[in-house]
Formats: C-alpha cells, structure tokens, sequence
C-alpha cells in the first residue's frame, strides 16, 4: 500500500506543471469571432466581422484578474457580407487596410465584478491611433473538447467605441460614431499535450 501511495504521490508532482491552474490559450480560430455593429441612417444597425484573428491569452480561474490579453486582427479580413461594401469600408474613408493592415488589442488591468464576469481594459490601437477600451467580458466555463482531446476555455465580451477617436470621421452625419464590439472566444490550452495522451 505504501508503495502504491508513493507512486501515485509521485505522478501528481510530476504532472503538477500541465496541471497548473495558469495557463497560456490560443484562439480556436473555428470558435472566435470578432463584430462591429454601426447605427446606419437612422434606419439599421449592420454588422460586420474580422475573419482572420491572431494571437491568445493567460487565464488562471482562480486569479483572473492576473490574466494577459494580446490579440492581432488582419483588418483586410473584413466581411461585410457585401463586396461594394466590403471595398468601401476598406478605404481611407474608413478602415484604410492598405496604410493600416492591422489592428491590436492589449490587456492593461482586469477587474473582476463577479463570480464569472469582469472588466477588461487595454489598448486597442486602430488607424495608427492608441487608445484605452474597457470590455465587459464574461466567463462562460472549461472543458475538454471530446472531439479532439483539446482543453478548451469560452468567453463572451462586449465594448462601445467612437470611430472618431481614432480618426474615423468620415460621413458621421450618416453613419453613427459609437460602435458596438461583440467578441465570442474559446482558446486552446497549449500545456495540455501530456494529459492527452
């Protein structure tokens, strides 16, 4: 019995590391999604979306607040389900991809306001300009993916900006200054390969 205690002792300092509540996670590009909704005439509020998103995040349930945020998105990406709309939004009248190709996100403080919810604030830097945004996030839960063994996490979150802090200014007697960002995530963890197998 003793032995048997020992050994199990042992697996568990062993496999402490993969284990630890702290963790480094990479977007599942399949289940992110990044929208823009924008107040249009008076009559709608369309919605457009970044296809193509980059990098990841550090998250520890237990200490959320500790958690890092760095995202990189293709701004060429942009899907307005529209190919005239698709050209328009990307020109120098608005999102300007070829002087701008990107646009980032960097977490600065976390803030957690409840058991599964919090505020997030970083710099999101967008047509060369840096300013500070707050989002409110949602933790919608972990689990292990039973398709392909993946440890996932799952996020919700949502921030209001004004296109003309950053020099967004075109056609603002038409279209709305503020818009809405809604941000769906799940990451996958990259420490988990030894509890896969």
């Amino acid at each position: 019995m003793k032995k048997i205690l020992a050994l199990v002792l042992v697996s568990l300092l062993l496999s402490a590391p993969a284990l630890a509540a702290s963790a480094k996670y990479s977007f599942d590009p399949g289940h992110t999604q990044v929208f823009f909704s924008v107040e249009h005439m008076g009559l709608s509020h369309p919605m457009g979306r970044f296809m193509k998103i980059d990098g990841g995040y550090t998250f520890d349930p237990d200490h959320p607040e500790a958690s890092q945020v760095d995202v990189k998105i293709d701004a060429n990406s942009l899907n307005m389900d529209s190919a005239p709309w698709d050209e328009h939004m990307k020109s120098d009248k608005f999102f300007n991809v070829a002087k701008f190709p990107a646009i980032s996100f960097k977490s600065t403080k976390i803030e957690k306001t409840g058991d599964k919810t919090g505020k997030m604030t970083g710099d999101l830097t967008l047509l060369g300009v840096t300013k500070p945004v707050t989002l409110d996030v949602t933790y919608n839960g972990s689990a292990v993916n039973p398709m392909n063994k993946n440890a996932m996490t799952g996020f919700n979150a949502t921030a209001k900006v004004k296109r003309s802090d950053f020099g967004m200014s075109s056609f603002l007697n038409m279209v709305g200054d503020e818009a809405t960002i809604i941000i769906n995530v799940e990451g996958i963890r990259q420490d988990f390969t030894d509890l896969k197998k």
